[in-house]
């Protein structure tokens, strides 16, 4: 039925389009009048009908593969960039409209080529620079609530920067006690994607893996309901980037955000990048008592360690303890003299011997 009706509408085109050129080439050389004028249009109409009528299932199948081709395609693309899309086509075809009035005094033939170019160059413009600052403009809202000052104490300050999460710090879990404590202030932004890897990791076939999502998942249910600080999820995703620590650098360089996390590795990057991250490791460290060449405390011996007659012991905090000579105490409580402390990126090693060693040298 609809092939039927779309080939009588290309039929009367047709039979339209033959009178109009008639119409006009007959206006041109002023051939016929009268009958004669009659005939030809008729001709001429009946010449135009009849071969877009045979011209019409050709027509309707190209129609149907070209509008099956753009189904397909649009179907790749997000909702928001065809809208922004069509947005900042309208918007390019309104700038070129106001740039073609200046041409109106231009000859005909150059004006309209001009005017022509135009359109056609503002209407590409328009939908590139939509579609590529898709995240930006998507973040206007947020960029706007976060503008104002707020004064406080007679003094001015900026609205307290987003703090997003990452898998590993969810996982971790140590962040629900830290913001328990009140250290960290200001929103909790949790990635949509970053929920997406945990649902993954959740879902896993390896017993650790699939207890290791849970437990980030019931982290996250644990802060969102008990703990006084808003913890909100964003929608924002970068489709043409496939890594998560990625996506996580660039969701916080779009909404001026810190990343939290305990990955190294991802700290680094951040840094290169430019983008600031609290690392829970590094705050873990800073916190951990100082003890310093010199003091006496009170160990107990593990095991042995790495090197022949070494033993190791260990702080409430899991601070490693190298002790010279310790491994004939192994399972004993001694007291013991630090030598020195090694702090590095993956924490703090404190070397010592036995205070009974000491006192024998002495």
């Amino acid at each position: 039925m609809i092939n039927r009706f779309v080939r009588g509408v290309l039929t009367v085109l047709g039979a339209f389009t033959g009178y109009i050129i008639y119409f006009y080439v007959n206006n041109l050389f002023e051939s016929f009048t009268g009958i004669t004028y009659i005939i030809g249009i008729i001709l001429s109409s009946l010449a135009g009908g009849i071969l877009l009528f045979l011209a019409s299932p050709w027509l309707i199948k190209k129609g149907r593969d070209v509008a099956t081709w753009i189904e397909n395609e649009l179907a790749n693309v997000p909702i928001t960039s065809i809208i922004l899309g069509s947005v900042g086509l309208i918007v390019g075809l309104i700038i070129a409209h106001l740039i073609s009035q200046l041409l109106n005094n231009t000859p005909t033939p150059i004006g309209t080529v001009l005017s022509t170019v135009i359109y056609i160059f503002m209407g590409y413009l328009g939908i590139t620079i939509s579609t590529k600052k898709t995240d930006e403009i998507m973040n206007i809202p947020n960029m706007l609530r976060r503008a104002p000052l707020k004064e406080r104490d007679g003094t001015l300050v900026n609205n307290l920067s987003p703090k997003i999460l990452d898998t590993s710090v969810i996982i971790d879990g140590r962040i629900a006690d830290i913001c328990k404590t009140g250290f960290i202030e200001g929103p909790l932004v949790v990635p949509e994607f970053v929920l997406k890897e945990l649902q993954q990791i959740a879902d896993s076939s390896l017993a650790i893996k699939r207890n290791r999502g849970r437990r980030g998942l019931d982290i996250l249910n644990l802060m969102q309901k008990e703990l006084n600080i808003e913890v909100k999820v964003h929608t924002l995703d970068f489709e043409d980037i496939q890594e998560v620590d990625s996506k996580l650098l660039k969701l916080a360089q779009t909404i001026n955000g810190k990343v939290l996390t305990n990955d190294y590795n991802l700290n680094k990057v951040a840094e290169f990048q430019g983008v600031h991250v609290l690392n829970i490791n590094e705050l873990a460290n800073a916190i951990k008592p100082v003890v310093l060449p010199g003091e006496e405390m009170q160990v107990q011996v593990i095991k042995d360690g790495k090197e022949s007659g070494q033993g190791l012991a260990y702080l409430d905090d899991g601070t490693m303890i190298v002790v010279e000579g310790g491994k004939k105490y192994i399972g004993q409580d001694i007291e013991v003299l630090v030598t020195s402390v090694l702090q590095t990126a993956a924490g703090r090693m404190i070397f010592a011997k036995p205070k009974s060693m000491v006192d024998k040298s002495a």
